[in-house]
């Protein structure tokens, strides 16, 4: 009999062993439609594999024990030589490897790599969202080295580069390269150009010598770094490589790293600069206009990656709620725990749905695409990255208090939650940057409009939704205090498009009656109850 107390029932089995990505059907879908037909078989077996990666025990662990074991810094070797070197748990370097191999720095190099990448990304985020900051950082440095074609030739391949080399050396040595970047200080925060870090011009053209210090720099380990400086023209970008060409190491001294909420894993620094060699990417004073193009694509990895943190946290809700029995039946089939988990799949679909079609948008790259991408990134940036929390908080408590419990996992995906709506410009940022797109570049809110304008007539609730909007934007004067909830709207109705042009009628339908037709309440679980909640639930349901 004293065995009894043992005996383990009414407990749902872990989410492991399955494929992230197939188990995801508004992810599949999304890749379907935006990939080209010749493309696409090779792309579904690509992703099904890191899917399978993504999902399996093995893998889950180590992105476990990246987080429970965060880098250590070591400033001085034994002899105290300055070092300024960041150690990792071998999981770390395990995943940030599997991510190189999977192509996650390599859109810029091969077809619908854009779409491909930010599926993987997408994916690889439900693993360990720590590893994904200098994949981004990765990513997102390539279109502003392409503004001098010299540094792009010669750094372009390393990090579109699909091998992962972690050891400290000259860069042309290496197969494989990973970027990360200094832009903020402590007296400018998202106002770059207060920045004080100066820039002295070197003999060698181009060259140059910085002084100054960075409050928030990004993945210390990396190769190199795009950084903002003062040079005697302005505000400019450099490139500062971490080993020199002779193997000599940079002055790059590391001064502490940051004890952040959540995304332990990664390493996030503040460094300064004395003497530091540094290359000018770009014209002299115009840094804001070579970096745009890297904001941009890290702000796009922001609301994927917060859609993938969303996808794990709704599935781990609903994989519980499949097993787990209460009051004489499953609890997934509760009409009231149905309807909370049927408002989070619709977020999460939702966030997905629209995360591919800006991918999309990169990859087709003709002037219409690049106008929608102007406002349509950033809003989805504020509304997506700010959902992601309410979501995994909402999602643990589906678990009840095992959703509180460390080794649930989702109390890192609540700590997780905050951090893409910080990072890369927080709210306001982001909705004074749509004001900026659609006051400066009417072909923007051109491209906005002819997108959602496609499902007009589809759903009542989005025409009348839509004609909000253009009455809201008819007086954009005085608009600065209304700007987040322009924001929000712009990404709503853009969300609301797609998912009534792609969506299954009963996604289209709930999200609209809730999200656009005012028939649902602040809180999660508040949909009307005459929908198909089951249909939704079970479309989300992690079943490959």
């Amino acid at each position: 009999m004293a065995g009894s107390t043992q005996s383990v029932t009414n407990q749902p089995p872990p989410l492991v062993g399955y494929d992230v990505f197939t188990a995801d059907r508004a992810l599949t879908a999304a890749v379907e439609r935006h990939l080209d037909p010749e493309l696409l078989d090779g792309a579904r077996d690509e992703l099904a594999a890191l899917g399978r990666t993504s999902g399996s025990a093995q893998v889950q662990e180590w992105g476990a024990q990246a987080n429970e074991h965060p880098p250590e810094l070591r400033t001085h070797d034994r002899y105290g030589h300055r070092i300024d070197e960041v150690d990792f748990h071998p999981a770390w370097h395990r995943l940030l490897g599997k991510g190189v191999s999977a192509g996650l720095t390599a859109a810029w190099a091969r077809p619908g790599g854009h779409v491909r990448r930010a599926a993987g990304f997408l994916v690889w985020t439900q693993v360990d969202a720590g590893n994904c900051c200098p994949l981004s950082m990765t990513h997102a440095a390539v279109p502003a080295l392409r503004t001098d074609p010299g540094l792009a030739a010669e750094w372009e391949p390393r990090l579109t580069s699909t091998v992962y080399d972690r050891e400290l050396r000259p860069a042309h040595l290496k197969a494989g390269a990973l970027f990360g970047m200094g832009m903020t200080e402590k007296q400018g925060g998202s106002d770059v150009r207060a920045n004080t870090t100066a820039a002295t011009p070197l003999a060698e053209d181009g060259t140059y010598a910085l002084t100054g210090h960075k409050w928030f720099c990004s993945a210390p380990m990396s190769d190199g770094f795009l950084v903002l400086a003062q040079a005697p023209e302005g505000l400019t970008c450099f490139l500062v490589p971490r080993v020199l060409e002779d193997g000599t190491r940079n002055v790059f001294m590391i001064q502490r790293l940051k004890d952040k909420l959540g995304n332990r894993s990664n390493a996030s620094s503040e460094v300064e600069f004395d003497g530091t060699w540094a290359r000018r990417v770009g014209e002299e004073g115009r840094g804001v206009r070579t970096i745009i193009e890297m904001v941009a694509a890290t702000r796009l990895d922001c609301v994927l990656g917060s859609a993938g943190l969303m996808r794990q946290a709704v599935a781990q809700a609903i994989h519980h709620c499949a097993y787990r029995e209460v009051f004489g039946g499953k609890l997934v089939d509760k009409p009231l725990m149905r309807n909370v988990l049927a408002d989070l799949a619709l977020e999460s679909e939702a966030a997905t749905t629209l995360a591919l079609r800006l991918a999309a948008a990169y990859d087709d790259d003709g002037e219409q695409e690049r106008a929608l991408l102007r406002i349509a990134v950033p809003a989805a940036k504020y509304w997506v990255t700010k959902r992601c929390a309410p979501v995994a908080v909402e999602a643990a408590e589906c678990l009840g208090g095992n959703g509180y419990v460390e080794e649930s996992g989702l109390p890192r995906l609540v700590r997780e939650s905050p951090l893409n709506s910080i990072w890369e410009g927080a709210g306001n940022v982001q909705a004074l940057d749509v004001l900026r797109g659609l006051q400066r570049e009417p072909q923007a809110l051109n491209a906005y409009l002819q997108e959602v304008g496609k499902a007009r007539g589809a759903d009542h609730r989005l025409d009348g939704a839509i004609k909000d909007l253009l009455t809201e934007l008819a007086d954009l004067e005085g608009i600065e205090g209304r700007a987040r909830r322009l924001a929000e709207r712009l990404a709503l109705v853009l969300q609301g498009s797609l998912l009534v042009r792609y969506a299954p009628p009963e996604v289209a339908d709930a999200f609209c009656a809730a999200r656009l037709g005012g028939d649902g309440g602040a809180a999660f679980g508040t949909l009307p109850h005459s929908l198909d909640l089951a249909s939704v639930v079970e479309r989300a349901r992690p079943v490959a």
